[in-house]
């Protein structure tokens, strides 16, 4: 809550964690203040939940605001909080809203309403109900076109920014750079805009974009934040080095479906007891696990994971 009175505050790499499950696939509340804790130390400048990354649509809504719960205990305001809180369902992503707001979140990701296709006037008044309910939480718009089979127009979020005070960014994840800086020129410049998509999220700076929401930081939480550190610092050399340098990592997140190359990385490092994904994705392929060794070692002088445990 200490920042949610100055969401301009909320800037660069928000780290999107995983969900992390036990083998049977319960809820993993301990391992998941774990990867809380890890994050912090590594210097990531937010934390996030409930994303794609987080299998929330695998969950239901007592698991999300059980999670959110631990996840705020743990960061205690000492750096934003901004948790995913939508659903398929407006009753459910009010509810979770709620929850956010009272277990003292600094802002919110709201993802666009996904299978039913809205067009843009069914998405201004997803938003609008969303925004009439909250007014004093700041609330990020979160676009994500891939997954979802709707894209929030730049018109459509101008008309929100117009419209509520507390829509006050947007989580893109759209690989249409140019989408990105119709965004900004529609909304203003001071409107939020992080990026979503890994290898956008360095070039998203140079257009005046606020940092990222990359599901790389799962596995190189320090270069992410050095990443964005090294650029507002007028360090681009420096910045474009590591942008680079996460390619490898970059690729080992999308061997398989997403977060599944992630959570095998995490529990053979030991930051997870598991890798236990809930359907309908299942665990790497041992086909996949190969690639990801592979590119794992390419990404290694950025990898923050330790020794491997035995196999």
């Amino acid at each position: 809550m200490k920042f949610r009175g100055q969401p301009q505050s909320i800037r660069g790499s928000i780290a999107p964690l995983v969900t992390p499950f036990t083998a049977d696939g319960a809820l993993d509340l301990d391992a998941l203040v774990g990867l809380v804790r890890w994050q912090l130390a590594a210097g990531s400048h937010g934390i996030s939940l409930g994303g794609s990354t987080g299998e929330p649509s695998a969950q239901t809504v007592q698991e999300r605001v059980a999670a959110m719960a631990a996840v705020a205990g743990e960061v205690s305001d000492r750096v934003p909080f901004v948790p995913g809180t939508g659903s398929a369902k407006l009753s459910e992503t009010l509810e979770l809203t709620a929850a956010a707001e009272r277990l003292g979140a600094d802002a919110v990701l709201v993802i666009t309403p996904y299978y039913a296709r809205p067009t843009q006037e069914g998405l201004y008044a997803w938003y609008e109900a969303v925004a009439r309910e909250f007014p004093d939480l700041p609330i990020v718009v979160y676009n994500v076109p891939s997954r979802t089979a709707v894209d929030a127009a730049p018109e459509t979020v101008a008309r929100l920014r117009r419209d509520f005070d507390n829509i006050v960014g947007i989580k893109e994840t759209t690989k249409d750079f140019e989408h990105f800086s119709r965004v900004i020129r529609a909304c203003g410049r001071d409107f939020l805009v992080w990026s979503g998509i890994e290898l956008l999220c360095l070039p998203l700076l140079a257009l005046g974009g606020t940092g990222f929401v990359s599901a790389v930081t799962n596995l190189a939480p320090r270069a992410v934040a050095r990443m964005y550190e090294h650029w507002t610092a007028g360090e681009t050399e420096l910045a474009l080095d590591l942008h680079y340098g996460l390619h490898p990592l970059v690729d080992t997140l999308f061997v398989e479906t997403n977060p599944a190359p992630a959570k095998w990385v995490l529990a053979r490092y030991g930051l997870l007891t598991s890798d236990h994904v809930r359907p309908p994705l299942v665990p790497l392929t041992s086909a996949g696990a190969a690639r990801v060794e592979s590119l794992l070692a390419e990404g290694t002088e950025l990898a923050e994971l330790g020794e491997p445990l035995p196999a």
